[in-house]
């Protein structure tokens, strides 16, 4: 069994829902964990679905707020008078997220931009683990220090990435208590893949 917490980061594309969810219950059950975006920028649902809301990864998730609420709703260059931005917001449960996530620390961070080594890397995409390894295999290796890397799809929706935090808790417990991580984490995953009726991925990077 690992002596001491295992450092653990949920990574998905915005470092808005799914890995804030995870990174909230993952704390409250006292692991040493961080949360990550691997995208050039972070994307919040908007007016209309080919129309996002943008934001720098400086951004606070303060300011993210403010400017939801702020800021009018609106879809081409018509301005939509009948719903005012912050109750679309306040629907669609984004105001509600950011004023948790604010609560976790203040703002998004990419994980390319992160030098801290973890013992597990967990994605919420297949896409997302994709970029988590092309980041990990071009650094130059130091200390040799292996980082299990694994992947667990979860729908981009407020329910879904409730179901995928308690999913990826419950699988860092089991790892946490494992005698020997290296040589059980694939039997582990296999049970929680026939459990979970989800595919896993898992690779192995080292530092």
């Amino acid at each position: 069994m690992p002596s001491h917490p295992l450092r653990v980061a949920v990574v998905c594309s915005s470092n808005q829902n799914r890995s804030m969810e995870a990174h909230n219950i993952l704390s409250k059950r006292g692991f040493d964990v961080r949360s990550f975006g691997t995208g050039s920028h972070v994307k919040l649902p908007g007016p209309a679905p080919d129309k996002p809301n943008v934001y720098d990864f400086k951004t606070t998730y303060v300011q993210m707020y403010n400017d939801l609420v702020c800021r009018p709703l609106t879809v081409g260059y018509e301005v939509q008078t009948c719903i005012p931005a912050y109750q679309r917001y306040t629907q669609n449960g984004i105001l509600h997220m950011l004023d948790r996530n604010k609560r976790i620390k203040s703002k998004p961070e990419r994980f390319q931009n992160c030098k801290d080594k973890f013992d597990l890397v967990i994605t919420c995409e297949e896409r997302v683990y994709d970029q988590v390894l092309e980041d990990l295999n071009s650094r130059e290796q130091e200390t040799l220090q292996p980082v299990h890397v694994i992947n667990v799809d979860i729908q981009d929706n407020h329910e879904e990435a409730t179901l995928g935090a308690f999913l990826i808790c419950e699988l860092c417990q089991c790892i946490q208590h494992t005698d020997d991580m290296e040589n059980e984490i694939d039997e582990l995953l296999q049970e929680f893949e026939e459990k979970s009726n989800r595919p896993f991925l898992h690779t192995v990077c080292f530092y």
